[in-house]
Parts: C-alpha cells; structure tokens; sequence
C-alpha cells in the first residue's frame, strides 16, 4: 500500500488533516496502531478484573480474599515493574519488540487462566489465576512503559490521541457484544466466560503480530534509560504535579468493585447481571473514548479535570441511591457504572496523552517509569485506604474515593498546558 494512499485511509478514519505529515510511512503506522491496540484493548475488555475474573473466581468458589485481591495486583503489578524495565526498553534500538515481547505474554497468561478455570476449584483456582494475573500484569507493564514512545516516534503529536481513542472505541464494540449476549441470555454457562478469556489471549497474541510490522526508525540505545526515578522527580515539579492528579484520579479505577457490593450483588450469581456490567463499561468507552482522546489532544489538563469532576458526580450519585434505597433497582447501578467509566476512560485517554506531550523525547521511557512506579504505590494506598473504609460500609468507601476524584479534577488546573 503507498505512502500517500495509507495517509489518506488514516486521515479519513481519525478525522485529522492530511497535511504537515512529519514522516512519510505515519498512515501506514497510524493504521498498525489502531489495529493492535484495538486487539489489546478488547482483550483488556473481555479479562476484566473488576467484573469478568471477580464473577468467574465466585463462581469457582475461590475465597473472597482472593477475589478481592485481583484488582490491586492488576493494576498494581502493571506499573511498579516499570522502573525496572525501563532501562531495558531505553536501551533497545527497536523499541516496538517491547511491545510485541509484552502482548504475548498477556496471551500466554490468559490462555493459561482459561485452563486453570476449567481444570480447578476452590481455593486452588483462585491462588493459581492470581499468580497468573499478576504475570499478565508485568508483561502489561513491558506494553506501557514502551508504548508511549513508539506512538511518540511514529505517529504525529496532533494525532496521538486520536489513534488511542478510536482503538478504545472500537474495542469496546467487541466487550458490547459480548455483554449483549449475556443479557439476552444467549450465553448462560461459565463456560462462556471462560471462552472468553482464552479468546483474549488469541487476540493478545494477534495484536504482538500486528505491532511487529510497524515501520519504526532505529534509534540510539541510551545506556542509562534515564530511569532514575528519583531524580526525575525531584527536577520537573509539573511532573510531580500530575503524578499527584494522576494518583487522586485512581479512584475511578477502584471504585466499581463497591457499586457491585452497593447493589447486594456480591455473590456473582447469574451472567445477566454481570452482563449488565459488562454492557454499561463497554457502552462508558464506546461512546467516550474517541472523543476524550481528541479533548486530550487539545488540552489533557482540561480533560483530567473534566473527568475528575465527572467521576466524583457518578460516585455521590451512587451513595445517595444507597441511602435512599435505589441502589437494588436493576438499571440503578448499571446507569450509575456508566457514566464513572466515562471519566474513568477520560482519566486513561488524558494521562496517557499529556505525559507524553511533558516528556522530553529523549527520557521518555524514564517519565513513564517514574510516573507510573509512584502511581502503582499510590493504588494500592488507595486500595488499602478503600478496604479500611469499607469495614465501617461500602457508602464510607464511595465517598472516600468521590472525595480523592473530586480533588483530582481540581488539582488538575494548576498543571501547565502541555
């Protein structure tokens, strides 16, 4: 495919301008990108730990512990590995292998989590997917603190956040059909979910086949990776600012588990309520994510603390309908769930985009490791500090982290425009 006619696709699929391209194979990059990311993201979708794993380790009868510990060392163990492999990643002149090497151990993990499901109960299931969760997540963390600076090297900054935004959209089309099919009832067993899972694992491996194609310039290798966390921080004060941002808006992302208890569904009974789920995130990124990515393009500063506010509102709404005894009605939670994922994407789109957009181009892989080690001790402050609310009730929780989104939205305008 020519350069001019794969430009040409990619203007008319992102909605951006043909003009100004700063390198001669971007179309052809940009459509890789959305290709890729696409698979990852809706691999991401069908693997949920705060919806998909919680119900399919209830339903194998794992310890609640267990259940309760998937979400923090998800997303934990997804951003403290980071400062580690930066200096790897800094040091490779071909940094899209990262990426590739990273996608497919996410599917080596998730296959390996569907054969656990299908051959163990009990406590033993529930310990054997943790360990392998906590895998995916450290091969997850090879895909982000490598990812921002292949986007950066190979697609326009205008466009960055329109790639990371129509990916978002179109695999959330994938999980939409997905939860659809659980509502109606069309799937029914656990055999279902399991299926997917393992079908996330094929498209983890897809999306490492499709990201090696991509024209990437070689580069020099930086010898120390500029991974000194420490030192990063304490020379660029607005990066500390948005850590802070960044850290407060964590919220969003571990607040879902507590409108499941808020709605008495603890149990993970049935698909048709946790399709319901499914359906109001899916349908939170599908309607979101394209937009939010090209609010980010114009100021990732508004757009943090657009979605802070966002998801403070979603969550007083939530302990409100509890203290009034709404949250059981069937739509309550669902609708409620929707609009946090809407700034919850808003808060991934923005982050992503304006860190890159601070970075300079040669401590990229550093910024990203900085940042997202300080933020992965910071989740699981805040989850511990959620957890300890949550002995007093599941309102307390809510409101704690409504508090922390609401503080993140406001903090966010003191960050210089990118």
């Amino acid at each position: 495919m020519s350069d001019r006619l794969t430009q040409a696709l990619f203007a008319r699929i992102t909605g951006s301008q043909r003009g100004d391209w700063t390198k001669p194979s971007e179309g052809l990059a940009g459509l890789l990108h959305i290709c890729a990311l696409s698979l990852s993201k809706l691999s991401d979708g069908l693997v949920n730990p705060k919806l998909v794993l919680s119900w399919l380790l209830n339903a194998l009868g794992a310890p609640a512990y267990l259940v309760g510990a998937l979400v923090p060392v998800r997303e934990a163990g997804a951003l403290l590995p980071q400062v580690f492999l930066a200096p790897f990643v800094a040091r490779m002149k071909m940094r899209r292998w990262a990426w590739v090497a990273g996608a497919a151990g996410q599917g080596i993990a998730a296959l390996l989590i569907a054969l656990a499901a299908l051959w163990l109960s009990g406590a033993a299931a529930g310990w054997v997917i943790v360990a392998l969760l906590a895998a995916l997540a450290v091969s997850r963390a090879a895909c982000s603190v490598s990812y921002k600076d292949i986007l950066s090297k190979t697609v326009g900054k205008t466009r960055r956040g329109a790639v990371t935004g129509l990916a978002g959209s179109l695999a959330s089309m994938g999980v939409f059909v997905f939860a659809l099919l659980m509502v109606t009832g069309l799937l029914e067993a656990q055999g279902a979910v399991i299926g997917a899972v393992a079908l996330a694992g094929a498209l983890w491996l897809g999306a490492a086949c499709v990201l090696s194609l991509l024209p990437e310039e070689a580069r020099e290798a930086e010898q120390s990776g500029n991974a000194n966390v420490l030192k990063i921080l304490w020379q660029d004060s607005n990066l500390r600012r948005f850590i802070a941002v960044r850290g407060l808006l964590v919220s969003t992302a571990l607040a879902p588990p507590y409108l499941v208890i808020l709605a008495g569904d603890g149990e993970g009974n049935g698909l048709g309520q946790l399709g319901a789920l499914v359906l109001a995130s899916a349908a939170a990124s599908f309607v979101s994510s394209y937009l939010w990515g090209r609010l980010a393009d114009a100021s990732g500063r508004k757009t943090l603390s657009l979605a802070g506010f966002g998801g403070a509102l979603a969550l007083g709404a939530a302990a409100l309908a509890g203290t009034a005894g709404m949250a059981q009605q069937s739509y309550v939670i669902p609708a409620i769930l929707f609009v946090l994922m809407v700034a919850y994407h808003g808060v991934r789109q923005a982050r992503s985009t304006y860190l890159v957009d601070i970075s300079p181009e040669e401590a990229r892989a550093g910024y990203a490791a900085a940042a997202n080690t300080a933020i992965g001790t910071i989740l699981l402050l805040a989850g511990l500090l959620g957890g300890a609310l949550s002995f007093i009730g599941p309102y307390w929780a809510i409101l704690g982290y409504a508090a922390m989104s609401a503080a993140g939205g406001l903090y966010a305008l003191r960050l210089e425009e990118a």
